[in-house]
């Protein structure tokens, strides 16, 4: 008898017409452990590499907690709504569509700049590629998540996001601003701003008050964004 029970299979037991107990509200089941297993499995492997991407790529340069906690919350969302998909038919163009829409999200309040937006697009790939991946082995899932971090931490490594700075600046010398007293304009607005000024381009000039507006641009001290450089002035009430 112990042997019977032992050798029971609930599959093959089924096919011959036997009815297999489930507990189950208007067609659907109330548990299913491997599945809820399967979530619960692939969501920590998702997020934990969410997680390195953000914490040890993007935020040890930016320190931005506010693109940290948008980055963190669209790979739990997006991986559970994919997972929750997974049993429907749907078509590759819907997929992309869904990924063009969430990569395409601008704020109100701000213009995402292009290193956030970079960082958004990856953390959503790699959500989409966790929770569509459900027939992939684990193996070539971690595989293909490791190679994101590895391309992400070598990009990081060389240096390839570490871009120059712009500034506005109200300048008052309107002699300097001759193309042949270039190297005078840079001299003196490195003495004056403090900064590594690498490049300065003239914009709009009022000969009336002897002003001209320019764009500098100069290498930062670290790589964190400076969300005020392109105000001129602050409005007066």
């Amino acid at each position: 008898m112990k042997l019977l029970q032992a050798a029971y299979d609930p599959d093959i037991a089924q096919e011959f017409g036997e009815q297999i107990a489930s507990y189950d509200f208007l067609g659907i089941p109330l548990f299913d452990g491997p599945s809820l297993w399967n979530l619960l499995l692939r969501f920590a492997f998702n997020l934990l590499v969410c997680w390195v991407i953000t914490h040890f790529f993007y935020y040890k340069k930016a320190r931005r907690r506010d693109y940290y906690f948008t980055f963190m919350l669209f790979s739990v969302v997006i991986y559970l709504l994919l997972f929750s998909l997974q049993n429907l038919s749907i078509e590759i163009g819907f997929a992309l569509g869904l990924f063009a829409i969430f990569g395409m999200i601008r704020y109100r309040t701000t213009t995402i700049p292009v290193r956030e937006m970079t960082y958004l697009f990856v953390i959503i790939g790699v959500s989409i590629i966790n929770g569509f991946s459900m027939a992939t082995s684990y193996a070539t899932l971690a595989a293909a998540n490791m190679l994101v971090i590895l391309v992400c931490w070598l990009l990081e490594s060389i240096g390839l996001t570490r871009r120059d700075a712009t500034k506005i600046i109200l300048y008052e010398k309107i002699d300097l601003i001759r193309p042949d007293r270039r190297q005078e304009l840079l001299a003196d607005l490195r003495q004056r701003t403090g900064l590594e000024i690498t490049d300065v381009q003239v914009g709009s000039i009022d000969f009336l008050k002897d002003t001209a507006y320019l764009k500098v641009s100069y290498r930062p001290d670290d790589d964190r964004p400076n969300d005020i450089d392109m105000i001129t002035k602050f409005k007066q009430n």
